[in-house]
């Protein structure tokens, strides 16, 4: 493919179940980008933290994430609703946002050609990032797609506790002091509950393509 070889930095954000996991991992493989979820790396700290019960998180998080083999989080089961609930609450914890913050620049410096998905990555993360993607979709659509998820380990979760935890946790986003979930003035917006994947992939790849095109051929 042309621009193979070029540096791009692209960022995702979005609330919860908005897509973004997903058009980040599309734009990754069709452009072989490093991909990085900022949402798998507060994730695992929960995880940590639930399970070993640390005297000082801080302190904790920092040795585990010092070296921390980033591949080996897909094969964990991370995305169970207590995870989800606890990963809002250290969200808002700026000492552990530093930490995983720390995590993802060096990510950014040492693959120059990568995708990183968040809640803050064009503002806080890559603000200077090639292409800024913003993910939506309404609640409904984006509370059925996380049902189906959770639905293949927990047959007796509902949907309403799916949406109600949804709602809870995009106003949390919106809300903390921390970070917040924003759209950069300078985002591409991408509505996933009106577009197929394909569809998805194809807007995103339009936008990317352009971005090198005035990057390296003007």
């Amino acid at each position: 493919m042309k621009f193979k070889n070029k540096i791009i930095q692209i960022s995702c954000d979005g609330g919860a179940a908005t897509g973004k996991s997903t058009g980040a991992k599309m734009i990754s493989k069709k452009f072989k980008l490093k991909f990085l979820s900022s949402g798998l790396l507060y994730r695992y700290a929960s995880y940590l933290i639930l399970k070993y019960q640390p005297s000082n998180k801080i302190s904790f998080l920092n040795k585990k994430f010092k070296n921390l083999n980033y591949k080996k989080l897909d094969k964990m089961r991370l995305h169970t609703p207590q995870i989800s609930e606890f990963s809002s609450i250290i969200a808002k914890d700026n000492k552990i946002r530093n930490i995983l913050k720390k995590f993802q620049i060096n990510f950014a410096k040492k693959n120059k050609r990568c995708c990183i998905e968040g809640r803050d990555i064009s503002t806080k993360i890559l603000p200077k990032s090639d292409v800024k993607f913003f993910f939506k979709c309404n609640l409904k659509t984006a509370s059925m797609r996380r049902y189906k998820e959770l639905r293949k380990t927990n047959r007796k979760i509902k949907l309403k506790d799916v949406e109600k935890a949804l709602r809870i946790r995009n106003i949390s986003d919106i809300k903390r002091k921390h970070s917040p979930l924003l759209k950069h003035r300078n985002s591409i917006e991408i509505d996933s509950g009106k577009l197929s994947k394909s569809s998805m992939l194809a807007k995103m790849t339009i936008v990317v393509l352009k971005v090198l095109r005035k990057k390296y051929e003007n």
